[in-house]
């Protein structure tokens, strides 16, 4: 189908409103881009329930600490934990640019968001963020009590390279038998890093995500380009996917990265482990988080939060 007519408005609007230079170094990208997500942000997101608490905790990791952003509803728990992960091409975003989304996620799956500060290239290239994220993970577990969780009903989940960074925790935490993770929530992942899907090439530049900014951040992430096959950079070229945990994955029609979600959803099937697929027709890379500008992002944000909140009652 052709885009949806919100959805083109906001792209023309967006599209003209990008001035960057495709020589911008990355770390001058990454302050104007949370600059433009704190004034214009509330436009796109409504800023979500008011949580019982929100507080921001130091965790240790490889080399120094990194903070989590701690969310908890109102009631008595112990709640169920959900791990967020931004989005950013593993270069770009910042806790608050998703404190909206993971205020809604709280109040609506009745659970704890730990919404992860992971350290993003190029600085910190490849391995450094997807350990930081099952380093988190893992913390997280280990003082459940101490944030009043139930450690046997973790979720984990993100958007674009949070959303790979998700599925890559989620190995990790297999292949180190680490913390069980009952649920994962993929929204436009990237999960093959080679560029082989045929989206990356079939779906036209100007829609939000453009093939120099896919280069551009690879870039930065992937020190060596050959690290691209490796699992933990690309878990869609996994050589097991065996016991991984239930995955909802969505994709964006008018997205390159939309049969990396596609692919990834069916490797998962054909390797036994419980998937559900959405694609959102109409819709591009970023289009599903303007909640209050699109009425079918705010319809696709309630369903995959009562998912979560499903997962979270059956585990």
């Amino acid at each position: 189908m052709p885009l949806d007519p919100r959805v083109r408005h906001i792209v023309q609007i967006m599209n003209a409103l990008d001035s960057g230079s495709d020589d911008t170094p990355m770390v001058d990208r990454r302050r104007s881009s949370a600059a433009t997500a704190k004034r214009l942000g509330f436009l796109v997101m409504a800023k979500g329930p008011e949580p019982a608490s929100q507080t921001d905790q130091l965790v240790p990791v490889d080399g120094g600490n990194i903070v989590v952003r701690i969310y908890r509803p109102h009631g008595r728990g112990p709640f169920p934990l959900y791990i967020f992960l931004h989005g950013g091409g593993w270069c770009v975003g910042t806790l608050d640019e998703r404190n909206a989304r993971c205020r809604a996620i709280s109040a609506g799956a009745q659970c704890v968001v730990a919404s992860v500060d992971y350290r993003m290239a190029p600085e910190n290239t490849y391995p450094t963020p997807g350990d930081d994220c099952y380093a988190a993970l893992v913390w997280l577990a280990d003082h459940a009590s101490d944030i009043n969780v139930d450690p046997s009903r973790i979720a984990i989940g993100g958007e674009s390279a949070g959303g790979n960074l998700a599925a890559v925790t989620c190995l990790m935490a297999r292949d180190r038998s680490g913390p069980s993770i009952c649920h994962q929530w993929l929204d436009v992942p990237a999960t093959d890093l080679t560029l082989s899907q045929p989206s990356i090439t079939s779906v036209p530049d100007g829609h939000l995500l453009d093939r120099s900014d896919i280069d551009r951040y690879l870039a930065c992430y992937l020190a060596d380009p050959a690290q691209a096959t490796d699992a933990y950079a690309s878990p869609l070229l996994a050589d097991d996917l065996t016991g991984l945990p239930p995955a909802w994955i969505m994709s964006a029609e008018f997205d390159k990265l939309r049969d990396d979600g596609k692919a990834y959803a069916d490797a998962l099937d054909a390797a036994g482990v419980p998937i559900t697929y959405r694609l959102l027709s109409g819709h591009v890379h970023p289009s599903f988080a303007f909640t209050r500008l699109l009425p079918s992002a705010k319809a696709y944000e309630e369903a995959a939060i009562s998912a979560l909140a499903a997962a979270f009652r059956s585990a």
